[in-house]
This record gives structure tokens, C-alpha cells and sequence, in this order.
């Protein structure tokens, strides 16, 4: 069961039933789920977690939903990587990375549309929605599938060709707007009041839709054995993952699964890319104000301008003692490489974001030799092929002989050029 109580204003701290509800009436300030945690300390332990689902819903009583046959496609329980290869190119000491590639549609976002989707079946709602630049579309279309629901997908008109077909492949609408990220944002919100009837994840179930990030720190905390990281670094797009992925590591404190304090001492730091970072500018400024900028990177999954927990993301970074830096079109590129020729992952951009703002970050001293660190990789780069371009091409074309062959590539598998990723 979920033990969930009510939803709550972050600003000025009503508290409103759990239904369908994102905003508070009274001052407009965004709702998140609050829960019993003296209830679920008391009922839940280690082994009762261990002993469930090897997916998300394993962390059952700490998510907002009650049905007890969720809707899911096995989301949860990643990898987590211990990447010392990595670690010895950026100087760095104890690196983990979690995996999230190996989600169902290959992105973390099958956490949060698992969770949204069973409150919206618990809700009563037949049709699912959201807008999305390119993962969410994906993982909202096959979940509908697969609890029956239909699916309304909004996703910008120029989106990768790979997050179309895995949208489009699921049989539900999927309606290209002319206009970015920010745009289709503000036509769903309009959508939304319009259509009620409508389950609209990141909008009028946004809140429940949030809390799936949590478990990627409940998955870290569990797979390191019960601790907590040192340090944390996370891609920022809304900022929601980032504010879920701390709040998660506290909730963990708070039920006793973690030694009393361990969970808030985690440093949480967030990685933007250089076209796209509002979040990085303002804290790089010492500003409370997320500007909203005009996205231009090939990093297009974390490409919202005006991101609606990006305040919420900057203070959670600066409470813990974080940073959030930002990464260039061409050290995203070099950052995916680095991670693939190292540990064997292929990361889309926004891995490739994390990656490459992760090793500034050890250059400039905020991530320590001496730290835990975990830095989350959000999605599979298989979604993100285009971004590529020529950097990812054959190392060499020979004639098909023998001799051909051996003329070109040495004892040790090189040829004598350059390989593309060097």
C-alpha cells in the first residue's frame, strides 16, 4: 500500500487532497506528494524490499499509488557500475555509474510513467498524454499500450527520428509542433484545461509523475548497501529529477534505511548543456532567478528553457553543498565517446552532458578524489545516433583479402590513422 497522505504546496504549504492537482489555488505554487513517514518506517524493512519486485515498485510504500498491479514494463533496479577506468581519466577516485539505458524504452523515464500512469488508472482516466522531447513520449506510448489506455503525444517538429518511431511504433497520436520544447509545454498546459479527461503526466499529474525519479536514489542507496553516495551528479532538463533524486536519498534517512542524517549529507550536483543552461547561469551568478533562455544544443532531451523546477533544482544543489555546470555541443560529443571506449556505455546526449560536465567539475575541485561519486546516465544513445554525425564512422574501408587487411590494421587491432573517437 502507499502511504501517501496528501499533496502539498511547496511555497505556502496547504495541503490538498491526492487527486489530479499540480497547482495550489492560492498561490499558484507547484503541489508534491507528503507521506507518513512514521507509518512506513514502522512497516517497511531492508528484507521486505529486497524480497519484491526487482523494479521499481519494490520501493511500493514510498510512491503515490495504491493498485496493486501497477503499470509497468519492468522499469527499476539498473546497473550500477563501478567505473574505475573512468574514474582514472578524470582523476577521481570511487566513480559509479547508474545505468539507466536498460530501461524498458531506454530512458529513466520509464520510472515516472510507471507512477503516473497507475494514479492515472486509480484516478479513473482513459487517456494519457504529455509533452515531451523525445523519452517521455516514448516510454507514455508504450506503458498505454500496455495498460490498455490511449495515448496523445506532443513532441517538437524536429525531434530525433529515432524518439518518433519509438513514439509513433506504440500505436498511439503522436502530433509534431512546429516550435521547441517550450512551446509544446505551453500548448499542453492549454490542452489540459481543455480536455479533463485527459491524464496529462508532466501537467495536472505532475506531481505523482515526479516521485518515480525518487528511486533512482532508492536503487543507489539499496545497491551500495544500504549507504549513501558522497555525491551525486545529475542531468537537468525541468529540474524535477534532480529535486526527486535528493528528496529520495532523504526519504531513505527519514524511514531509517539509511543512518540518521546520511540521506541529506549527499552533495547533489546538476549538468546542462552550454545551449541550454538557465539552471547553470543562475547559479553561476549566485541568482535565485531561472531565466528562461532559447534552446540550442544537440542535447534536444534536456533542451527546456524555461524549466519548472529549475528554482526548486538550484536550491536543492545549493543546500547540499553542489554545483551546476554546463558543457559544450563538442565536450558532450567527446564526453559520450569517453564513456563508451571506457565502460562499454552508450550514452545518448544528455549521458554525454552528465559525463563531460561530471569531469569539469573533478578538474575544477567541487567533485573530490576522495568522494563516492554516482553520476546518473539517463538514456540509451541509440536515441541519439543523429547527433553523431561523421564521429561515430568506420575507422577504415579495405578490399575484401587478406592482404588488404593486414596492410591496414596492426597486431594490436589499430590502424594507422587516428580513430575517430581520438
Amino acid at each position: 500500500m502507499s502511504y501517501a497522505n496528501a499533496l502539498s504546496c511547496r511555497e505556502c504549504g496547504r495541503r490538498f487532497p491526492l487527486e489530479a492537482l499540480h497547482v495550489c489555488d492560492f498561490c499558484f505554487g507547484p503541489l508534491e506528494v507528503v507521506y507518513d513517514y512514521e507509518a512506513i518506517a514502522a512497516a517497511l524493512s531492508k528484507e521486505a524490499i529486497t524480497s519484491g519486485p526487482s523494479t521499481i515498485w519494490r520501493y511500493r510504500a514510498l510512491l503515490p499509488a495504491d493498485d496493486v498491479a501497477p503499470v509497468e514494463l519492468g522499469a527499476g533496479l539498473t546497473p550500477l557500475v563501478r567505473a574505475d577506468r573512468l574514474a582514472a581519466e578524470l582523476g577521481l577516485g570511487e566513480l559509479w555509474l547508474k545505468d539507466d539505458t536498460r530501461n524498458p524504452t531506454g530512458s529513466f523515464k520509464d520510472r515516472v510513467v510507471s507512477v503516473a500512469l497507475t494514479k492515472a488508472r486509480e484516478l479513473g482516466f482513459k487517456v494519457a498524454a504529455c509533452a515531451s522531447t523525445g523519452n517521455l513520449a516514448a516510454s507514455l506510448a508504450a506503458h498505454a499500450a500496455r495498460a490498455g489506455m490511449a495515448s496523445v503525444v506532443l513532441v517538437p517538429e524536429d525531434l530525433e527520428q529515432a524518439k518518433v518511431a519509438m513514439a509513433a511504433i506504440y500505436g498511439g497520436t503522436v502530433v509534431a509542433v512546429d516550435g521547441n520544447y517550450d512551446d509544446v509545454n505551453r500548448l499542453c498546459a492549454e490542452l489540459a484545461g481543455e480536455h479533463e479527461s485527459w491524464a496529462f503526466v508532466n501537467v495536472n499529474l505532475r506531481a505523482y509523475y515526479a516521485e518515480g525519479s525518487k528511486t533512482l536514489a532508492f536503487e543507489i542507496a539499496e545497491q551500495l548497501g544500504w549507504r549513501a553516495p558522497d555525491h551525486v551528479v545529475v542531468p537537468v532538463a525541468s529540474g524535477s529529477q534532480l529535486t526527486k533524486v535528493a528528496k529520495g536519498f532523504a526519504e531513505l534517512s527519514a524511514v531509517g534505511l539509511l543512518a540518521e542524517g546520511e540521506g541529506t549529507a549527499v552533495r547533489v550536483s546538476g549538468a546542462q548543456a552550454a545551449g541550454c543552461s538557465p539552471v547553470a547561469t543562475a547559479f553561476a551568478k549566485g541568482s535565485d532567478d531561472v531565466l528562461p533562455v532559447r534552446p540550442s544544443t544537440i542535447a534536444r532531451s534536456l533542451a527546456i528553457g524555461n524549466p519548472a523546477d529549475g528554482y526548486y533544482a538550484l536550491q536543492a544543489v545549493r543546500r547540499s553543498g553542489g554545483a551546476v555546470g554546463s558543457v559544450t555541443d563538442d565536450e558532450i560529443l567527446e564526453a559520450i565517446g569517453l564513456l563508451a571506449r571506457t565502460e562499454g556505455i552508450f550514452a545518448e546526449t544528455a549521458g554525454g552532458v552528465t559525463i563531460a560536465t561530471l569531469a569539469k567539475l573533478a578538474a575544477s575541485g567541487v567533485v573530490r578524489p576522495d568522494e563516492r561519486v554516482v553520476a546518473i546516465v539517463s538514456g540509451h544513445g541509440l536515441k541519439t545516433v543523429e547527433a553523431l554525425g561523421d564521429v561515430a564512422a568506420p575507422s577504415v574501408t579495405v578490399a575484401p583479402s587478406l592482404e588488404a587487411f593486414e596492410e591496414t590494421v596492426g597486431d594490436d587491432g589499430q590502424v594507422a590513422e587516428v580513430l575517430a573517437w581520438q
